[in-house]
């Protein structure tokens, strides 16, 4: 009765995934009905066989591999690295090593003539500024795409063809064309022509702006920044660590945070929502009881006191990720959604850590320079003169360190007016700090130290003096202050006192607090935007031209 239920081909299960599947119950489980029971042994024992196929007529003792996988599926193609335009033009022979090489290359047409026997195409992949010029005549198959008006600006589109040396002077090379296919048709009305349009203009068209020259070079320099900062700290033992978005604390109670909350209507109902569907308490306040947490929750502003957990046991440790600032700015400095990079280096104190920041910036700016020469040539020709010159000071001059009374005292005997007052005690403002490493030390990066406490966070540590903080602030050309960091206060009962003297609740940074209670270490720190750090790479001027979708007051398209 049993052979019923075994039809001529027989798929048998291998004795491994039998058993993996029977080991997954717990010991602990009752038992239950034999998985098995009702079949005759002989049927049993075939089950934990190898795969093999039996059919009637399949010759005797010849036996077909029919297992699972091969019956209803097939292997995963092997991943294959597309060859790019940067890879066919790269190279100091700019790719005359390539010629006569039969290859296939996809992207986006750029440009297109055409003349009375031959048609000029350049298409760009974004690997690279350059445009790859691909020499069509009416032979080619697919010719008549480009007679019916299929392949405009903007186009996706596929060449086949051959490598050889250009006739012109803008190219070493170029490709003549077999065959072209047309991926994907553009619509007349496409925004990205050849000629030039405004940045705000661009900034309106977030999505198609990184085809146009400047948007696809600061992505390809962000890029380079990016990587080359998880290089340096990997480098240099530092373990990367996930910061938490949703916090809640306020790192330094200096910036308006954005509210996550579910006490709100979800998405789909929050346009004909009610104020009055907020639950409150008896006295008329929100009752954040109630809420997703239960208690009031926000986008972080920084990653900074989350990462001195984890400095205070793995030593060395860096944040890369987003950060949030509510604050009403509308300025060409600010954002209110941007990326940190933040270091913390246990067993530290101000002078590891300003040694740190130097050697992070010169050695990102230098990959910069060693790897994207052609982009940071255009933004020499066409952003801002000189910036080749000015990015190789920063990786050649040595930084020089300044303390915030000195600093003062420079600025108070400057022969110059500012538009804000300088005075001990007071914060320097973007134009002090740019006449101090512009003018009063010619372009080179300079840290200030020191600063007078009041101005500064909770955490940092408070010098001997009694009236500053080891802090400092690290100063480049063009931008001002690029890094911010400090010395942490490592002494529980300083910073206990300080959280007093502030007036801030102590209750909810207890588990910060718990580091100084618990094994304390001298620790110090810095955060970089890493937006103002593409800003001073490229020498754009507007911060929401150097990330990809800017978030600003009243703008959060895209």
């Amino acid at each position: 009765m049993a052979a019923a239920f075994l039809p001529a081909t027989t798929l048998r299960l291998t004795p491994f995934s039998s058993l993996r599947f029977l080991s997954s119950f717990p010991l602990s489980t009752p038992p239950r009905r034999p998985l098995f029971e009702g079949f005759p042994a002989n049927a049993r024992r075939r089950c934990f066989c190898t795969a093999v196929s039996e059919s009637p007529g399949s010759g005797e003792g010849k036996k077909v591999d029919n297992s699972y996988e091969n019956r209803l599926g097939s292997k995963v193609g092997e991943f294959r690295k597309k060859l790019k335009i940067a890879e066919v033009k790269g190279g100091a022979d700019q790719g005359l090593g390539r010629v006569g090489q039969s290859l296939s290359i996809m992207g986006w047409v750029r440009t297109l003539r055409s003349q009375s026997s031959v048609t000029f195409i350049e298409i760009n992949d974004g690997s690279c500024l350059s445009n790859l010029q691909c020499v069509m005549n009416p032979d080619a198959e697919g010719y008549d795409e480009v007679e019916s008006g299929s392949v405009l600006t903007g186009a996706s589109i596929s060449v086949q063809g051959t490598i050889v040396a250009s006739q012109g002077t803008k190219q070493k090379v170029e490709l003549k064309v077999d065959k072209i296919i047309v991926l994907g048709k553009c619509d007349s009305s496409y925004p990205i022509q050849k000629k030039r349009v405004s940045r705000e203009f661009l900034r309106t068209k977030a999505h198609l702006r990184p085809r146009t020259n400047t948007f696809g070079a600061v992505a390809r320099v962000r890029n380079a920044l990016a990587y080359a900062s998880h290089k340096f700290f990997q480098e240099s033992g530092f373990v990367w660590v996930a910061s938490p978005i949703i916090t809640a604390s306020d790192c330094e109670g200096a910036g308006e945070q954005f509210c996550v909350t579910t006490l709100i209507p979800s998405s789909h109902e929050t346009t004909d929502s009610s104020i009055d569907a907020i639950p409150k308490t008896k006295g008329g306040l929100v009752d954040w009881s109630q809420d997703f947490f239960g208690k009031p929750a926000f986008l972080t502003v920084s990653g900074q006191l989350n990462g001195e957990t984890y400095a205070t046991a793995l030593s060395d440790i860096y944040t890369f990720g987003p950060t949030f600032r509510a604050e009403n700015s509308n300025t060409s400095r600010h954002l209110a959604e941007f990326w940190m990079i933040e270091p913390e280096l246990a067993f530290a104190d101000l002078n590891d850590d300003m040694a740190c920041a130097t050697a992070y910036l010169q050695y990102v700016v230098k990959h910069v320079l060693d790897n994207c020469k052609e982009d940071m040539e255009f933004f020499d020709t066409w952003i801002e003169k000189g910036i080749i010159n000015r990015l190789s000071d920063v990786v050649e001059k040595e930084f020089l360190q300044l303390g915030y009374t000195d600093a003062i005292e420079l600025l108070l005997k400057a022969n110059k007016k500012f538009e804000f007052p300088v005075k001990w005690g007071l914060d320097l403002q973007s134009e002090h700090e740019r006449y101090i490493t512009e003018e009063a030390f010619g372009g080179r990066p300079v840290i200030i130290r020191d600063y007078p406490k009041e101005i500064k966070a909770f955490y940092m540590r408070e010098n001997d003096d009694g009236k500053t903080v080891a802090a400092m602030d690290m100063l480049v050309p063009r931008i001002g202050e690029l890094i911010g960091g400090s010395q942490r206060e490592e002494r529980l009962e300083v910073l206990e006192a300080r959280l007093d003297e502030l007036k801030l609740d102590k209750e909810s940074y207890w588990w910060y607090l718990d580091l100084r209670r618990y094994g304390s270490v001298p620790h110090a720190g810095f955060g970089l935007g890493f937006e103002r750090l593409v800003q001073f790479a490229t020498g754009i001027d507007n911060i929401r031209d150097v990330i990809p979708f800017p978030r600003s007051p009243g703008s959060a398209d895209f």
